[in-house]
């Protein structure tokens, strides 16, 4: 979430709520300080102003998700929860009233300082179990649990916000069949594998969320939602190097069998322990293993039998991986291990298998408040709500990177139209109508800018799909992605990735990517990649760095 130097319109609500500055904004909506005329009190408001983009239906839906984010909270009886004041309906969109929070996020303070102290971290997180044990008791499941939805009040309180895609006992559901919700790099894997949620959901996002806390960056954050994805399913992240007593809790917290992790009750005592500085012992019972180094050694023939035994050796736990348990016992199975990479495939087997779960069917893939690029963890308001921006690891298709932070082999280039953007060392410029091209071999493998000051469609999906039907008319299009996405904080963004036979230039098959967004005045911009199908995999890769580094005029 972005804070916004710019004023409010000093807009009535309901006749009570006067917004004042706009504070915040979040891939759903944007948040004011407002004031409660009749009961005289500052108030965060929070306006849902995704309802203005979308279609009828899924207003309805919008609208519904609302009602039961204040129904939600209003369930939950505990000073670590938000209250949320009031819900009313203004510009046919809902509108959330909610506690004024004066202090930063978990995730604006990780932006600011780089990294939490453990114990201060464990305080911390002591308050957030509170908070969802109480939740939990009231028959609530958060569903979002991430550094942006824990504020830190200037007077020491530790409190969670943001019951907006909250789960109710013996409620519907609001979300559509096989809808995925949630900031996707603290999503537990149950979930990324379209399993129910549970407490133990909760708890592993929780994980999540101090381990961003004590190291200063998201653990399973790559560069791509797919590969956040797999690596939230199949991957295990560094060490928690700097977190001193709290290692062992963030490592109980983020076992991928949910039935291996720790309880609430269990831990809140847990992190009692690494507030006060000890080792929590009981955090052992839940923690994996470390693998063991086998080196080759002599040992006399009487010790073993044998010459060749080799001896295992524990590695240094601030430099070696914690993975599955070496020796599992009969409480806690190994898990299974990942699946390899298929040859000449983007995607693993366990992410194929994991597509598969999210949208077998035809169901809806909505991947909530993904950044796409260049995300940071905060710039958050001072408010019941806060954003959904993460921090962005270093490319993996880099080597290294310069002091600013442009990956190695490729430079920064300050376009004459005013954007800025990085290429790979050796791709040139050159126009194509109004459209800007870098290429290394003269459109061969292709990055394009556009960039439209008055565009024809309400929004960037609505564009897409327009353009998709002269591609499907024209050629032997095939669609691999196209739905709505947020990038760059902006929710009026579309992410499109198609394939087709090229008959003409550059014969053969071809694989291209777009990502389109308006910016706040309006603007359109469409970032775009193509390449042939046999090197897509690298262009793919390319994009993600691109989409990294990428400012509009301006930014």
């Amino acid at each position: 979430m972005e804070h916004s130097q710019s004023t409010g319109s000093g807009l009535l609500l309901a006749g009570r709520y006067r917004l004042g500055e706009s504070i915040g904004r979040g891939g759903m909506g944007k948040v004011w300080r407002a004031h409660d005329e009749v009961l005289h009190r500052v108030v965060a408001v929070k306006e849902l102003t995704a309802g203005r983009f979308v279609a009828e239906a899924d207003r309805l839906v919008l609208h519904a998700r609302t009602q039961k984010e204040a129904r939600a909270a209003a369930r939950i009886t505990h000073p670590g929860v938000v209250t949320v004041h009031d819900v009313l309906e203004h510009d046919d969109r809902p509108w959330i009233v909610m506690q004024f929070v004066d202090g930063p996020s978990l995730a604006d303070v990780v932006k600011e300082a780089g990294t939490v102290a453990p114990r201060e971290a464990a305080r911390v997180g002591l308050h957030v179990v509170g908070a969802l044990r109480a939740a939990h008791a009231a028959g609530v499941l958060h569903r979002d649990v991430k550094p942006g939805n824990v504020l830190l009040a200037r007077d020491g309180r530790v409190l969670i916000t943001d019951f907006g895609i909250a789960a109710i006992e013996g409620d519907s559901t609001i979300t559509r069949t096989g809808e995925l919700v949630g900031s996707i790099d603290y999503l537990a894997p149950e979930r990324v594998q379209g399993g129910d949620p549970g407490p133990a959901s909760d708890l592993w996002s929780l994980g999540a969320t101090l381990y961003t806390a004590v190291e200063g960056s998201s653990p399973f954050r790559r560069t791509s939602p797919i590969s956040t994805m797999q690596a939230v399913v199949a991957e295990e992240p560094p060490y928690p190097a700097n977190a001193g007593p709290l290692a062992s809790v963030i490592v109980a917290l983020l076992r991928k069998d949910p039935a291996q992790r720790p309880r609430a009750d269990e831990a809140e005592r847990m992190l009692l322990d690494a507030m006060e500085g000890r080792s929590p012992e009981a955090a052992q019972a839940y923690v994996p293993t470390q693998r063991m180094d086998l080196e080759r050694v002599d040992t006399p023939s009487g010790a073993t039998g044998r010459e060749d035994v080799p001896t295992p050796v524990a590695p240094t736990p601030r430099t070696a991986p914690w993975p599955a348990p070496a020796q599992p016992s009969a409480a806690h199975p190994a898990p299974a291990p990942p699946a390899p990479a298929g040859k000449g495939r983007r995607y693993s087997a366990v992410l194929t298998a994991v597509l598969a779960a999210v949208v077998a069917g035809g169901a809806v893939f909505a991947v909530m408040q993904y950044g796409g690029g260049g995300g940071e963890p905060g710039a958050g308001p001072t408010t019941g709500v806060t954003g959904s921006v993460t921090p962005t690891p270093t490319p993996t298709a880099a080597k290294g990177v310069s002091a600013d932070g442009i990956p190695e082999g490729w430079h920064r280039v300050e376009d004459p139209k005013g954007f800025s953007v990085v290429v790979p060392d050796g791709w040139k410029r050159q126009t194509d109508g109004g459209n800007i091209d870098y290429t290394p071999d003269g459109g061969r493998h292709r990055l394009r800018i556009s960039i439209d000051a008055s565009p024809d469609f309400e929004n960037p999906y609505t564009h897409l799909l327009d353009l998709e039907k002269t591609l499907r008319k024209r050629m032997d299009y095939q669609r691999v992605w196209l739905n709505q996405n947020t990038y760059r904080d902006q929710v009026k963004s579309a992410l499109w990735e198609f394939t087709w036979t090229e008959k003409q230039n550059f014969p053969g098959p071809r694989h291209a990517i777009d990502q389109v967004y308006f910016g706040d005045d309006g603007t359109e911009y469409a970032i775009y990649m193509t390449s042939p199908e046999s090197s897509w995999e690298k262009t793919r890769e390319q994009f993600d760095v691109v989409l990294q580094h990428w400012r509009a005029p301006g930014t």
